[in-house]
Formats: structure tokens, C-alpha cells, sequence
């Protein structure tokens, strides 16, 4: 894989962190926070359950979760929580098929801990009371099928046949940077104008950045 696609498929970032989430149905979040300028990374999975290893017709005890990985520098987790609860309405989606659709929140580490409880008290304080959101320490996260991520993005076909090719695999295309804003953009979250400006300030060679650019600006939607 080039340096070019290795700046796609996630650039290098010495303090990037991670925030792992459900919020109903994970293709949609999976876009809302891929498309936002900050976010490295985006995948869906199964998280919160004890069930060995579970897949999308045996989900057992677990939740469709959305896993951001983020510049910190670029990106709160502040922010990401706020974006979180402003986004769904945990009491509308829990008990819904079990837990698959749960409003899921984890934590990493007491910072996280520490910003979460610090949001949830500003909720309450600005009258919107302490959501229904179940809040645990982080333990484990399962890939979803391939279908699943990028979900948007996949119906489109041309945008599919201009992209794939910058990769080595599917899978650096799903954990890719790009993927995840043209994603985001696919779902209506974002605008090509704005993503393009983006990618003009990404660490790469000037001739690399407009290739890229050029390259989405052909994408027939």
C-alpha cells in the first residue's frame, strides 16, 4: 500500500483515542460521526454482551454499536458524547428487539468517565433530565459483517468503483478516512464542498491532496 493510501487509511496520530457507542441502528451513526472533520476512523459492531461471538442474526445479548477512533487535537470526546445524547432518544430505542437497539455508552478510562458524568450533569441542570443511557467501563467490541460498514456509501456504485481501487482490501477501505467522510456525505450529513476543504488541510503532498479531490469530485451520485 502507497503513503497515499496509508494516509487514507489512517493517518498517523500518536494521540488518537476512541469512543465506542450504540445508539439504534448503527449505520446511521456510523455516518453522522464519520462525516465529522476530526474522526480517523468509524466501524460497527456488536458490544455490551456476554455472548460469544456474536453476528447479526445471533446478536444475543449484545447492542449494534458504532466505534470512532478521533484526533483529540481536532476532536473532544466532550464533543462526542454532546453529539451522542443530541442525536437519539435512548427511551424510544431501549427494550426494542431485546438490546440490540440499547442506548449504550462506554467509557475507557476515568477521563472519559470523569466527561461523561460532567455531560450528563449539564443535561440535567439545562432541564433535559438524565437520559435512559445504560454507561460502562469498556471491555470488548466485535466486528460487524462486511454489508454493514459503510453502509451509505455502498449503495453507490460509481462512488464505490472510484474509491475501492486506492486500496489494497475491503477492509482498509471500511477503516479508512475517507470512507468515513464519503459515508457521511452519502447519508446528507455532510457536503462534498465542505469535505474538500477538509482534505486540503490533510498532511500530504500537494499532488496527492488534488488527486484526491479530483478523484471525489467525479463521484456520480
Amino acid at each position: 500500500m502507497s503513503q497515499t493510501n496509508r494516509t487514507l487509511f489512517r493517518p498517523e496520530i500518536e494521540s488518537i483515542q476512541q469512543a465506542t457507542f450504540g445508539m439504534g441502528c448503527f449505520w446511521s451513526p456510523e455516518a453522522l460521526f464519520g462525516q465529522l472533520p476530526g474522526v480517523v476512523r468509524t466501524r460497527v459492531g456488536y458490544a455490551g454482551g456476554s455472548s460469544p461471538n456474536p453476528s447479526y442474526r445471533e446478536m444475543g445479548d449484545h447492542t449494534e454499536t458504532v466505534q470512532v477512533e478521533f484526533d483529540p487535537s481536532k476532536l473532544s470526546f466532550r464533543q462526542i458524547v454532546t453529539v451522542f445524547w443530541d442525536n437519539h432518544k435512548p427511551s424510544n430505542i431501549n427494550g426494542y428487539k431485546g438490546r440490540q437497539y440499547q442506548s449504550l455508552l462506554f467509557y475507557e478510562d476515568a477521563s472519559q468517565k470523569e466527561v461523561i458524568h460532567q455531560v450528563l450533569q449539564e443535561l440535567k441542570v439545562g432541564g433535559r433530565g438524565e437520559p435512559d443511557t445504560e454507561i460502562h467501563p469498556y471491555a470488548s467490541f466485535y466486528l460487524a459483517e462486511e454489508r454493514h460498514q459503510k453502509y451509505y456509501l455502498k449503495r453507490y456504485p460509481h462512488a464505490m468503483e472510484t474509491l475501492l481501487p486506492l486500496f489494497d482490501t475491503h477492509a482498509e477501505f471500511n477503516d479508512s478516512t475517507i470512507a468515513a467522510r464519503m459515508n457521511g456525505l452519502a447519508k446528507g450529513y455532510t457536503g462534498l464542498e465542505r469535505v474538500k476543504k477538509e482534505i486540503e488541510t490533510w498532511e500530504m503532498e500537494v499532488g496527492e491532496r488534488s488527486g484526491i479531490i479530483q478523484l471525489i469530485s467525479r463521484i456520480r451520485w
